[in-house]
């Protein structure tokens, strides 16, 4: 098993970003940026803080090891990924029973907040849908903001990988018989 070390040129051609003195302050810094990334690679926020939990164990486990603290955020990134990937691979199914069902937000503005839940409840599900792969690409890219290329560094593919497998998981996205009826 190779120690990972969170070097690279992208990294380094970054501006300078905050350096923490400690574990602990750098998951009280981040840990909001952090949770929402988790919460974007799962369907269940439980699931969400789970994941970020142990992907911060595994970022506390190699902390004096990291000698470019810039990279943090792509390391925790990228074990998220892979901690998450790995649990696709288990197919675990899990039911949620709820004795009530959950009131719908309001949304100010005269949206409808049951059609807004409603596409919202769709997209997700058209994602979850996706095979692993594009299904991180596509959370990554729109839903994390992130280039291309910074996508492709945390996955560890080329930036040509990333494009072809974002444009074919769009592609099965305006397909999706679920949000062609939302439209």
């Amino acid at each position: 098993m190779t120690t990972p070390v969170c070097t690279s040129a992208s990294a380094a051609a970054a501006p300078a970003r905050q350096t923490y003195p400690s574990f602990a302050s750098y998951v009280r810094a981040r840990q909001p940026v952090l949770l929402r990334t988790a919460r974007s690679l799962t369907a269940n926020p439980n699931d969400a803080e789970d994941l970020l939990q142990t992907a911060l164990a595994k970022t506390y486990v190699a902390w004096e090891r990291i000698e470019d603290q810039r990279a943090l955020d792509g390391y925790v990134r990228r074990a998220l990924v892979n901690t998450r990937t790995s649990q696709w691979r288990k197919r675990r199914v899990d039911e949620f029973a709820c004795d009530e069902l959950p009131e719908p937000e309001t949304v100010p503005g005269g949206d409808d907040p049951a059609e807004r839940q409603a596409l919202h409840d769709a997209m997700w599900r058209a994602v979850l849908r996706l095979p692993a792969r594009q299904r991180a690409m596509v959370v990554l890219r729109y839903y994390e903001d992130l280039s291309e290329a910074q996508t492709a560094e945390v996955l560890g593919v080329s930036v040509g990988t990333v494009k072809s497998a974002v444009s074919r998981a769009l592609g099965k996205l305006r397909e999706d018989p679920e949000l062609t009826l939302v439209r």
